[in-house]
């Protein structure tokens, strides 16, 4: 049975040697028992982290859903995201944590629009380029003695997450070419996640984004096919989900947390979504 916690477990890996930035070439094999056991154990990281898979395979669980992830490949996860390790055999990672301030700001925005991120297999060219930059990065990392060290670190460290961003921004579509439905719910979905504990309806969004609620609904449904309404409830849910789940909060502090005076109204509000109660939920991801 999982430990219940007050909170969230974060990994303090950025600020661990405290300059905001920590990377390093890990093989699983060479850990020490009780750091295994605590790759399995769900908890978020203190900021913006990389993970480079050179060898081996691993299933990870971020935010409730399971990936697989084979050698050589990638991925990225925002400080927001829950996640854990639960198999992995043979493993040889690159892992690099960079919190907001050593963060370029165009990458810090550019990251935010791509979370969530899914794992990214890499041929071997982009698997060449970006192993040498981590290499760069390390050396980096163990020259603290130098004079500009914490500049050096952090230029190198930043020039590697611009290949990391460049390969996600392959999988997508250039901004250049999306319909202004498209720009719209962008747009929405970037100020949903700075505002979803005090924005509850799409009137809110549809002002701040100056343009009538019937159009934003109208964008919104015509690219992801759900409303402004759906987006709102289910960004709020995921929410709730890793707060019932990861940490031991009454669902009534949980909904004042998320927002909500009114408990009863979020009570409903999350069976109607999940199809079980909020206690339910606990207790069904307890036993």
């Amino acid at each position: 049975m999982r430990k219940r916690t007050t909170s969230i477990p974060v990994n303090p890996m950025a600020d661990e040697f405290g300059e905001g930035i920590a990377i390093e070439r890990i093989a699983f094999k060479d850990l020490p028992p009780l750091e295994i056991e605590d790759a399995k154990q769900s908890h978020r990281h203190d900021g913006h982290s990389f993970f480079l898979l050179e060898e081996g395979s691993v299933q990870l669980e971020i935010d409730f859903q399971k990936y697989e992830m084979t050698s050589p490949s990638i991925i990225y996860m925002h400080p927001d995201q829950v996640h854990r390790t639960s198999i992995f055999e043979n493993v040889i990672v690159c892992a690099l944590t960079v919190n907001n301030e050593n963060l370029n700001p165009d990458y810090l925005k550019l990251l935010e629009e791509i979370t969530p991120a899914k794992p990214l297999a890499l041929d071997k060219e982009t698997l060449s380029i970006i192993s040498e930059a981590i290499s760069l990065c390390i050396r980096f990392f163990e020259r603290k003695n130098e004079k500009l060290y914490h500049s050096a670190l952090k230029d190198s460290c930043n020039a590697l997450i611009a290949l990391i961003i460049s390969r996600y921004l392959e999988q997508s579509k250039s901004p250049d070419k999306l319909s202004r439905f498209e720009i719209v719910t962008k747009n929405f979905k970037e100020i949903l996640e700075r505002n979803y504990t005090s924005a509850k309806s799409p009137t809110v969004y549809a002002e701040k984004l100056n343009i009538s609620t019937p159009y934003l609904n109208e964008c919104v449904k015509n690219t992801t096919g759900y409303s402004v309404s759906h987006h709102i409830q289910q960004r709020i849910i995921l929410e709730a989900k890793r707060l019932l789940y990861h940490s031991d909060k009454s669902v009534k502090e949980i909904a004042s947390e998320l927002g909500y005076d009114d408990y009863p109204y979020f009570s409903r509000l999350f069976t109607k979504i999940t199809r079980m109660s909020a206690l339910t939920f606990r207790n069904k991801n307890f036993d």
